[in-house]
């Protein structure tokens, strides 16, 4: 067999490559390529790929190589250093387009190889056999690229190290979904098989086992050290696909690991606390924005309801919400920012129980998977305080977005989820809205005598996505001139939804006792990525802070059948609406909900990705803040803070029915 001699000093190695004739390379060749045609018809791609990949499968396997046994280090050392790269572009080259693909700096490439090395390391001290290694890592990492690029399709940003605890519920609606894997992707595979073939053929092992984990160790760390000191102040990115283009998907994902770890913010100390305390134990202003006693309670979270228009010129061939447009007499009504888009429900929910913001919180977490260890303060406690009685429902399954664990500690009373429902009463796949506030009515009519009632609903109806056609659902609505099916599919499920509204409303306003209904979108829906330069003229890449926010607005009301100001809000976020709905309903303002109360006026908005600035007439990030704006921020991240993660001295004041466990 030809062989190659490497002379050193002292030393001649020598690898041997030659082509040998086996007739199960016939066989192995033949199935490859068979698996490489159903996706050529499934996918689509150039048939030159074809035709390539089968030729250098085939070339591989029938590749016989003997390396030099005395130097396994060096040979070791080759097979990760290519892996890595490969690694590194395979799955640059999968999730981003030509155009962003190019944008990643050669230091975020190289720190995303040093990445994959110390994974190539780890996996090293169990194998013992660096092909085994190659295999393994690169499979490994490779499926992570190609959840995130599902993940992307799914929900319009990236999978993140906080998504993990997440992926029960992504995969109990993913079947909704219709995931098409595009040629980049095909390739990659093609690449990764002709990897695995070629590595198989070369066979390394160490003789001294203990000094390869040692030196593997020593290694993974040395590299993670350098790693870490060029990461120091890289943010972490989950929108769109900048933490791939701009830092590599796989340091990203690294970065968002980091990121779980929550620091106290600057200032933070018991006596600022204390100061904030003494402010607001003193502060004896009425708040109240009714002259009411106990009124029924009802929010409702319409799962992706939102008006489309804020994003640009929206014409329709009928009105989606006439309802909601009518509504004047005993209403607030505007525009809140949510901190999700396209998914992540429970966050928005958190928000609005709470008052706490996911501003301050790492990109891409989920506060019911991650951060509800005990029992924090909320709108569900003060009014369990008061003593209401506090029911939660939600048509469809209670493992999702672990509320079944979350919801008792929330202080929940009563909980409903799907199997409470008449599960015939569907559109598309999921509950009504209406069966949904069906069930609310019919326990508000159950009532005990003198029951004080605290009711929040969370839709289904209108759950993406929105590809597949059904039988149980005429889509009427549309957007006149260039559209999408999924976006004609949702503008008709928003109507549906302003007409279940509307049947609510007019029951409750018919009754004698005072009712308040809080109604909110939790987040905006992912559509199609062409649907969105139609209408603000540049899709989801390259927007302004202003843009950006325009894609985590939704729409909201507070309605009471008792007399309440009428108002238009232009812009709140959903944090501070619970703040106001207490207000609306004549109850005394908790010191946490004070303290709300008093930001608003300064800081009307606040959500993952920024404020609105009253002093600008803008939105920046909180990092711009300046003056009383700053400190309105730094406060409230203060407070906040206080109430997840300083256990050991959480206020009495501001969250005084918090349960230190």
């Amino acid at each position: 067999m030809p062989g190659i001699l490497l002379y050193g000093k002292g030393m001649k190695l020598e690898i041997k490559i030659g082509l040998e004739y086996d007739k199960n390379n016939n066989i192995r060749a033949a199935i490859a390529v068979f698996f490489a045609i159903v996706m050529y018809f499934t996918i689509g791609f150039h048939v030159a790929a074809l035709i390539a990949y089968g030729l250098l499968y085939y070339l591989i396997k029938s590749l016989k190589i003997d390396l030099d046994e005395r130097v396994p280090w060096l040979w070791t050392l080759i097979l990760f250093i290519a892996g890595a790269c490969l690694t590194t572009f395979s799955i640059q080259y999968m999730l981003l387009e030509p155009e962003n693909f190019v944008k990643t700096s050669d230091m975020k490439l190289f720190l995303n190889v040093l990445c994959c090395l110390v994974f190539y390391l780890v996996v090293q001290l169990f194998t013992n056999n660096s092909g085994l290694t190659c295999i393994i890592s690169h499979v490994t990492l490779l499926s992570f690229g190609f959840i995130n690029y599902f993940v992307y399709m799914f929900r319009g940003n990236e999978f993140a190290f906080s998504d993990i605890r997440s992926i029960g519920t992504g995969l109990s609606v993913a079947e909704n979904y219709k995931l098409q894997l595009n040629s980049r992707g095909a390739y990659v595979i093609f690449l990764a098989a002709l990897f695995i073939a070629f590595v198989r053929k070369c066979h390394v092992k160490f003789e001294k086992k203990w000094t390869m984990r040692l030196v593997s160790v020593l290694t993974a760390g040395l590299l993670g050290i350098i790693v870490a000191i060029n990461v120091y102040d890289v943010n972490t990115e989950t929108w769109e696909q900048k933490g791939t283009y701009r830092n590599g998907y796989i340091l990203n994902y690294i970065l968002g690991i980091r990121d779980s770890f929550i620091s106290a913010p600057k200032g933070y100390s018991e006596e600022a606390i204390a100061g904030l305390e003494k402010q607001y134990k003193e502060d004896n202003k009425d708040y109240s924005k009714a002259d009411v006693e106990d009124p029924t309670i009802i929010v409702i979270m319409n799962e992706s309801f939102a008006d489309l228009s804020v994003l640009g010129e929206l014409n329709t061939n009928l009105p989606l919400t006439p309802f909601l447009d009518s509504m004047e007499e005993n209403v607030t009504k505007g525009y809140a920012l949510s901190s999700v888009f396209g998914a992540k429900t429970p966050n928005s929910e958190w928000e609005f129980m709470t008052g706490n913001s996911m501003a301050f919180l790492p990109e891409g977490s989920v506060v019911y998977q991650q951060y509800i260890n005990d029992t924090p303060a909320s709108v569900v406690s003060n009014l369990k305080e008061l003593g209401y009685t506090c029911v939660a429902m939600h048509p469809y399954y209670d493992t999702g977005w672990s509320r079944s664990q979350v919801y008792p500690d929330i202080g929940y009373d009563e909980m409903y989820f799907i199997d409470y429902f008449d599960q015939t009463k569907v559109l598309r796949e999921y509950i009504t809205d209406q069966e949904l506030y069906d069930k609310i009515i019919e326990r508000y009519e159950n009532r005990k005598r003198n029951e004080k009632l605290y009711l929040m609903g969370i839709t289904m109806q209108n759950h993406g996505g929105y590809t597949e056609t059904y039988d149980n659902f005429e889509e009427r609505y549309y957007k006149i001139g260039r559209s999408y099916t999924d976006a004609n599919q949702y503008l008709s499920l928003v109507h549906e939804s302003d007409e279940a509204v509307k049947n609510l409303i007019t029951y409750f306003s018919e009754v004698d006792e005072p009712v308040e209904i809080v109604f909110f979108g939790d987040h905006q829906p992912s559509l199609n990525s062409n649907f969105y330069p139609i209408l603000n003229g540049k899709g989801l890449s390259g927007l302004t802070e202003d843009e950006l926010e325009q894609l985590y607005t939704v729409p909201f009301f507070i309605w009471t059948n008792y007399d309440t100001p009428e108002e238009k809000v232009d812009i709140t976020s959903l944090n501070f609406l619970s703040t106001l709905m207490l207000e609306r309903a004549g109850i005394q303002l908790p010191e946490y909900n004070k303290f709300l109360a008093e930001m608003m006026e300064t800081v009307p908005a606040i959500n993952s990705r920024g404020y609105y600035s009253k002093q600008k007439g803008c939105y920046l990030h909180i990092d711009e803040a300046e003056g009383e704006e700053a400190e309105w921020i730094n406060r409230y991240h203060m407070l906040q803070y206080n109430s997840m993660f300083d256990r050991k001295n959480r206020s009495d004041v501001f969250f005084p029915y918090s349960i230190k466990k």
